[in-house]
């Protein structure tokens, strides 16, 4: 027997149940009240759609509730600020169960308490295919967000953690699907996976990043090349990119052992999701922003090339320098 909206609605309340600061009137009035706090606020949303995003029979309704709140506090972390409140809304086609939407929103409890944020209310409806909708409120200090917007020739591009884990992740849960599971009887192939279905946004290391003056900064969410080719236009600047330093993603390069068609090179530079954050900092700030990024977050953060003028991307590799196509999954470009 279906459940009704009201039998859902009780049910995702006592899931997200529990005192949060700055919450004063939680889920189930009409509205949510909470204390917008003395700094400036940050508003981001994204959507997870079935067969664009994720197949029912493919993911876990965990992973997927973790991940869609990840997503959108990467977004908040690239401005160098903190996630306070998220909004969740759900399009639910018909088959789905009670149960599913009871882990999805687990893996959603569990991201909020991670980030150290409440989830405060939302919407259902039926759907002909299943969608998540994640608004996330966040605050950065007055005048400190860092936009994409700032970036100047010297300043130096630098990546946190690694780079085409997500794209690798996404290859093995496709085999998987048509039933070829041997990557996944491996350490590394497991580990790429995980990249691929619990991103973790990097919220401290995106304040440091900021606190070490970074000029410009984006999450990484359609792949390098892509975003780095969108914080150069909205900088009106170029940059340099070196092949060589790019941070492969432990386990890239099982990967091509296993499939020889797979080039780790093009799944760091297009394939996207990997949700790190790329900033350009002024040369003298490097070093102090890598001792603590490392030191405080255990994050790598690499120095991968140069911002300058005129416009467009530049690979280097072996002295040799080429045009570097701004490309990475975009919704809405012909296949």
């Amino acid at each position: 027997m279906e459940l009704s909206e009201l039998d859902l609605v009780r049910g995702i309340r006592r899931v997200l149940s529990g005192d949060a600061p700055g919450v004063v009137v939680a889920v189930g009035d009409d509205a949510a009240v909470v204390e917008p706090g003395r700094h400036h606020g940050v508003l981001t949303a994204d959507m997870l759609v079935e067969g664009v995003h994720f197949e029912l029979g493919a993911t876990s309704p965990h992973d997927l509730g973790f991940k869609a709140v990840s997503v959108n506090v990467s977004d908040v972390a690239a401005m160098g600020g903190s996630p306070r409140y998220g909004l969740i809304c759900l399009g639910l086609s018909r088959g789905i169960e009670a149960a599913w939407v009871m882990e999805l929103y687990g893996g959603m409890r569990e991201a909020s308490d991670e980030y150290g944020m409440a989830l405060v209310g939302g919407d259902t409806s039926r759907a002909d295919r299943a969608v998540v909708s994640v608004t996330v409120y966040g605050e950065v200090a007055e005048g400190r967000a860092v936009t994409r917007s700032g970036a100047q020739p010297g300043d130096v591009l630098v990546v946190t953690g690694s780079l085409g884990g997500s794209a690798g992740g996404l290859r093995i849960a496709r085999d998987a699907a048509r039933h070829r599971t041997e990557a996944l009887s491996t350490d590394w192939g497991r580990a790429l996976l995980a990249l691929h279905e619990r991103p973790r946004a990097r919220v401290g290391e995106g304040q440091a990043l900021a606190a070490a003056g970074a000029h410009a900064m984006i999450d990484v969410s359609d792949g390098l090349a892509l975003d780095l080719g969108r914080l150069c236009e909205e900088s009106g600047v170029g940059a340099r990119v070196r092949l060589p330093d790019l941070p492969l993603a432990p386990g890239l390069v099982d990967l091509v052992a296993a499939a020889d068609e797979v080039d780790p090179l093009d799944l760091a530079l297009h394939g996207g999701e990997d949700y790190e954050l790329l900033a350009a900092l002024p040369e003298g700030s490097v070093e102090e922003a890598r001792r603590t990024v490392v030191e405080r977050f255990g994050t790598r953060l690499t120095q991968i090339g140069t911002v300058v003028e005129g416009a467009g991307l530049v690979a280097e590799r072996g002295g040799v320098q080429e045009p570097l196509e701004p490309r990475g999954w975009d919704h809405f470009a012909r296949r």
